[in-house]
């Protein structure tokens, strides 16, 4: 049996199973790190005789260098009372068991990947459109992590102020995508949801708008095979066919591949797990740590 934990800004989402068919789960809102790591230690205590590992996947940004003395770390985030904890470590030690650790969004690729949209695949990409922007990138059939690891989210993208005056909502580069095209920024810009914006609303254009021009740059930086979309933002199933016709449009005919000019359908796709790919995404990590530990 295996474990795992989505850490969110919002709610942690605990899991133990094997994969999707017998995942047993519980929700626990994300208050203070002591309270929430509490919750999610006593719902592992008494399956801890029966896990082999547990593998958190976490909102960040977070410290995914093993020989650093802060790996396991949430790192600066914004999210009040939680900068500098040590969130793998506060599970190892309390369950004893081996912990993989990565972003939220890499692990929910790669929940995707083993039991999802991005099934067969080695090069792709998951985004998550949602409270915030996050990216995670498969390349030969491994997470990128590199420097630190990816944040798609802060990539700067181009600003047209007489179409859009928004100044953008993230606070640590203002009119970054996130800035400009996350839920809240939706909601503070129109004063409504995005799930909630009729078809004929401004703000859906402009929203698939600004996701094409960042899925335009990875297309030409990390030339994925497929670009899966998920967060509560991509529920409002009606930006995808703008989505895919704005960056058929960016490329200009520029990348020769048909699974972008005859296929684009089924390029720009939505995530398949939906709000369990992060979850899943955990079991995959401990089993890489299982077999880290058993090797």
């Amino acid at each position: 049996m295996l474990g795992s934990i989505e850490a969110g800004g919002t709610k942690f989402l605990c899991g133990v199973g094997t994969g999707p068919d017998d995942l047993e789960t519980i929700q626990i809102p994300t208050t203070t790190p002591s309270a929430t790591l509490d919750a999610c230690i006593d719902f592992f205590r008494p399956r801890r005789p029966h896990l082999a590992a547990i593998g958190i996947a976490s909102f960040g940004p977070v410290d995914l260098n093993p020989d650093s003395w802060t790996y396991g770390y949430i790192t600066s985030t914004p999210k009040s009372g939680w900068r500098n904890c040590d969130i793998a470590g506060a599970v190892r030690k309390s369950l004893g068991v081996p912990v993989g650790f990565d972003t939220d969004v890499n692990g929910a690729a790669l929940g995707e990947a083993r039991w999802g949209a991005a099934q067969g695949l080695s090069d792709f990409i998951y985004l998550t459109v949602g409270t915030g922007i996050g990216g995670g990138a498969v390349a030969n059939g491994r997470v990128v992590h590199g420097l630190v690891h990816p944040e798609m989210g802060h990539i700067r993208v181009p600003h047209d102020r007489s179409r859009d005056p928004f100044d953008g909502g993230c606070p640590f580069h203002g009119d970054c995508l996130e800035g400009l095209a996350s839920g809240p920024a939706i909601e503070k810009r129109w004063g409504i949801s995005a799930r909630d914006l009729p078809p004929t609303h401004p703000g859906v254009a402009l929203e698939a708008h600004y996701l094409a021009l960042g899925i335009a740059n990875w297309v030409c930086t990390l030339s994925p095979q497929r670009i899966v979309l998920g967060g509560g933002v991509m529920q409002n199933a009606q930006l995808f066919p703008l989505i895919r016709a704005e960056l058929l449009e960016l490329l200009n005919g520029y990348v020769q591949a048909g699974e972008i000019t005859e296929c684009v359908d089924h390029y720009v796709v939505p995530a398949r797990l939906r709000g369990r790919a992060g979850v899943l995404g955990g079991l995959v990590l401990a089993e890489d740590a299982a077999r880290g530990a058993a090797s």
